[in-house]
């Protein structure tokens, strides 16, 4: 089994990529294969609406860089963590980005897979960075893993040595990882036992007339 745990701040080493770290350690524990992805700090386009990726069952972004790159890596992952620094209460732009056209080009590699948002702060703002992240989840068909509190570190910008000394924030962290852990075995042993997520085709429902 495998976790991707993507980052989402362009401070490589930073607060968010300690918190994932952390989440990281606690599976690599249970024998379960991660993989850090930096989003990086180049900026990530937005997706255009284009349709490129729906179209003749495409499957990827016509802007061929890290989300197609990503997409490809969704395929043989079986859990996800999507982190980020917060952002005037909201997650980083990058990190949003990339998610949109992530969900829209490859969300079919992505359902019914578990997955959670784990955000880091100086103060506030942190529930707020959440909201976004989880909504992507929770369209798509996709286990929201939990932790004994809301999933967020605090300290502050590129001080990771301060993410350590919130200790409840680390303990969240390893919960989140505990639960990442036993939400996969789960799955595996009710696929082995032959229960699978039912199916259902997508009502769209247009109420311009």
């Amino acid at each position: 089994m495998k976790v991707l745990l993507f980052n989402g701040s362009s401070n490589h080493g930073g607060c968010t990529y300690r918190a994932l770290y952390e989440v990281e350690k606690v599976l690599n524990e249970k024998d379960i294969e991660t993989e850090i992805i930096d989003i990086g700090n180049i900026p990530i386009a937005d997706c255009s609406g284009c349709q490129y990726c729906r179209r003749a069952g495409k499957g990827k972004c016509v802007l061929d860089d890290i989300v197609n790159e990503c997409i490809d890596k969704c395929k043989n992952a079986d859990g996800f963590i999507f982190g980020s620094p917060v952002y005037y209460a909201h997650p980083s732009g990058r990190l949003l980005s990339f998610m949109d056209r992530l969900f829209y080009a490859g969300g079919y590699a992505l359902k019914y897979k578990p997955a959670a948002a784990v955000v880091s702060a100086r103060r506030a703002g942190t529930t707020a960075a959440l909201d976004p992240i989880i909504k992507h989840l929770t369209i798509n068909n996709m286990p929201v893993v939990p932790s004994n509190y809301w999933p967020m570190v605090h300290g502050r910008l590129n001080s990771p040595s301060e993410v350590l000394q919130d200790e409840e924030g680390i303990q969240i962290m390893q919960v989140l990882g505990l639960n990442m852990a036993w939400m996969l075995h789960c799955f595996e042993e009710g696929e082995k036992a032959g229960y699978y997520p039912e199916k259902v085709e997508k009502i769209h429902t247009n109420f311009i007339k």
